[in-house]
């Protein structure tokens, strides 16, 4: 987890920003305990808010709409997800140097999964196929169109897998990378996602999918894009238990492989010297997808 910077302009969000933000807008949690919540996430810096509440702060300027996105989807999603999900308390202005709109939410309380260290993997892979199921079965209009073809991540991941080919096989990742362009390109059909379904987003109860954060992504897109968990957490049997239970098949699947290969090898270059966290799963993710391929 981390607390440093990762973005060269990023703002800067100290505990007492946050006190007289809460000061000012919402004074009937002034006096609550302030914390920062360590994380590995990399858009929004979250703070603590005495023991029920968390505030959610954009750090970034490609983030400042994020807030504005969830304050008016949370509402919808309540009671539709088979898991808690957070919702929204109060939500906050500009003020005092800080130029976008953040948010007070409900803490939703659970342990980070820890890849590697998973207890019942396979019993997760199944509660994560029923999360999925249910966001792709969402019956909601007019969410946001998300993008998703393969073909327009190419350059990018051509230019990072150069940038980071001293420490992956350069040659297996363009072979992984080139198959999935060649032969599972996107349809168009389009399903609700959550968007980001990563270990810094899910909580456990007990070994069990209890909890999930982080709506900022959530939209209509291409269903891989929440495919992503079976190589950025999942060990191979218990990825094979969520493709299962999923019915997915080899087009698809290629394609989600690929999707989670593309979002690692934006990760590492960006994030190896800022987010030791974030780096070390996208090296696992791009180890797993070539030994899956191999």
């Amino acid at each position: 987890m981390t607390t440093t910077r990762m973005h060269a302009d990023e703002l800067d969000l100290p505990v007492d920003l946050v006190r007289s933000l809460l000061a000012d807008q919402l004074p009937q949690w002034a006096d609550l305990p302030v914390r920062r919540v360590p994380s590995s996430g990399t858009d929004n810096a979250m703070f603590r808010l005495g023991d029920d509440l968390v505030v959610r702060m954009p750090r970034i300027h490609w983030a400042g709409d994020t807030v504005d996105h969830e304050v008016r989807w949370l509402p919808r999603l309540g009671g539709l997800l088979p898991v808690t999900i957070p919702r929204v308390a109060a939500v906050g202005t500009p003020a005092h140097g800080y130029p976008w709109t953040w948010s007070v939410l409900t803490w939703v309380p659970g342990s980070n999964p820890v890849l590697g260290a998973l207890r019942e993997p396979e019993v997760l892979a199944r509660d994560l196929a029923v999360l999925v199921r249910a966001i792709r079965a969402l019956p909601l209009a007019d969410g946001r169109v998300k993008p998703g073809r393969l073909v327009d991540r190419d350059e990018q991941v051509r230019r990072d897998i150069v940038a980071v080919s001293d420490e992956i096989d350069a040659d297996a990742v363009t072979a992984a990378w080139e198959h999935a362009l060649a032969t599972a390109e996107w349809d168009g059909r389009r399903t609700w996602v959550h968007g980001d379904i990563a270990p810094g987003n899910l909580l456990l109860t007990d070994d069990r999918l209890t909890g999930l954060i982080d709506f900022a992504g959530i939209g209509t897109g291409d269903p891989t894009l929440d495919l992503g968990v079976a190589w950025n957490l999942l060990p191979p049997p218990a990825r094979a238990v969520l493709r299962e239970d999923l019915d997915v098949e080899d087009t698809t699947w290629t394609r989600a492989r690929a999707r989670a290969l593309a979002q690692a090898l934006v990760q590492l270059p960006y994030y190896r010297d800022t987010n030791p966290v974030l780096a070390a799963n996208a090296r696992h993710v791009i180890r797993e997808v070539t030994a899956e391929v191999s």
